[in-house]
Parts: structure tokens; C-alpha cells; sequence
């Protein structure tokens, strides 16, 4: 088998492990203390976004007085209690990890969670699995810009257009298609469009190390 891909840098949260829902919840609680009630259209505001999106989109729904700083604080002390109390993997993730460690595949974990948030979901699925990890603190900007990915492949010595990324989010695929890789695409709740490098599955159970190599090996000249 060819030795591609040279690694496979994992999104977190809805891609490894089902936080998505606590995610929205954490939201939806702080929303709902400045007077908002969340729904579909905020979706693309919450879901695949770090604290600090989410915090000014509802700075600016509600008009608060409050400082954003603050509603970033509470937004990750929410999210963080709810994933201590509650972390579950997604289908066919583990294995998933574990096919690549057997054929000595790099992985990254490249989350736009802060770093205390990481860590609890590393301490309940083992930090083993990764290579290197990058959380929101890693890179002056977080998805869906293309940072996070590029430092991935910076930190493994790699060139992105021959890793292939794993996402859920179109904010976490428009990140990992502009950084260059081929991305993986397993939408959890905001529908993603398959184009170019973004091959979409329904899950990760359908996924495997073969399927891997041929995406990264279908990269531009």
C-alpha cells in the first residue's frame, strides 16, 4: 500500500466523541440568560465554532452590557462540566484510531475547543491515539480558517495536501479544504456539500485506512 496518507488530523468535538449536543446546550443555557432562545438559524453560529464565535454572535443578538470575555468564560465552564459528566465516543471512531496507529499511520487531534476542554475528553478516550494535539490556545486563529490544520502538519513535518483531515462541521471543513488536505466529512447536524477533496460518509464505521490512502493519493499535481 502506497505511504499515503502521511497523517490524518482528527476534528474533536461531533467527529470523535458526541459533544455536539453539549456543545448547543451550553449555548442554548447562556442564551437564554441574555433573553435569546436559540434555533436552526444559529446553527452555523454554534455548532463547529469556538467560544469566542459564539460568544460575540450572541453579544450581538441580545445587545447585553455583558463583556464578551465573560460569555466566553461561562460559555467553556458549561461545556466543560457537561463533557466531564459525559463523554461518548462516535461510532466506529476507536477503531477507526486504532486501524491507523496498527499501520503506523501520524495522527493529530485539531480541535477549536480550549485546552481544558481537550483534555477531558483525552483522559476519558486516552491520549495515546495522537501524535500531537492542538486545541483553540494553539494558533492565534481557530476554524474555519485554515490555521489550526496548517499548524497540525507544520507540528508532524508534513505537507497538508497529503494528510487527509476528519470533520463533522462545514466551519471545520472549510478550515481543513483551505489549509490543502483532502477531508473526510461525516456531517453531524449542518449538512456539508461533497466538491473537490470533501468526500462525505454517514459514518466513521464506513471508513478505514484503504479508504484513507486513496483520498490523500487523489491529490492535485
Amino acid at each position: 500500500m502506497p505511504h499515503t496518507p502521511a497523517a490524518v488530523l482528527f476534528d474533536m468535538d461531533g467527529t470523535l466523541v458526541d459533544t455536539e449536543p453539549l456543545w448547543w446546550q451550553a449555548a442554548a443555557e447562556t442564551a437564554a440568560e441574555l433573553g435569546l432562545s436559540l434555533d436552526d438559524s444559529d446553527l452555523p453560529h454554534v455548532l463547529g465554532r469556538a467560544a469566542e464565535h459564539t460568544a460575540a454572535h450572541l453579544h450581538r443578538a441580545s445587545g447585553t452590557d455583558r463583556a464578551e470575555a465573560d460569555l466566553v468564560e461561562q460559555l467553556n465552564r458549561a461545556f466543560a462540566g457537561k463533557v466531564a459528566a459525559e463523554v461518548v465516543p462516535r461510532p466506529g471512531a476507536l477503531d477507526l484510531l486504532a486501524a491507523l496507529r496498527t499501520a503506523e499511520v501520524p495522527t493529530a487531534l485539531v480541535s477549536a475547543s480550549p485546552r481544558r476542554v481537550v483534555d477531558l475528553v483525552l483522559g476519558a478516550i486516552g491520549d495515546r491515539w495522537f501524535t500531537t494535539t492542538l486545541a483553540a490556545e494553539d494558533t492565534e486563529r481557530t476554524k474555519p480558517d485554515p490555521d489550526p490544520y496548517l499548524a497540525a502538519a507544520a507540528r508532524l513535518g508534513l505537507d497538508p495536501a497529503a494528510c487527509v483531515a476528519v470533520e463533522d462541521s462545514p466551519a471545520g471543513v472549510a478550515s481543513a479544504a483551505a489549509a490543502g488536505c483532502a477531508v473526510l466529512a461525516v456531517p453531524s447536524t449542518v449538512p456539508i456539500a461533497a466538491r473537490g477533496r470533501i468526500t462525505l460518509l454517514d459514518s466513521l464505521e464506513e471508513a478505514d485506512v484503504a479508504l484513507l490512502h486513496a483520498l490523500a493519493a487523489a491529490r492535485p499535481a
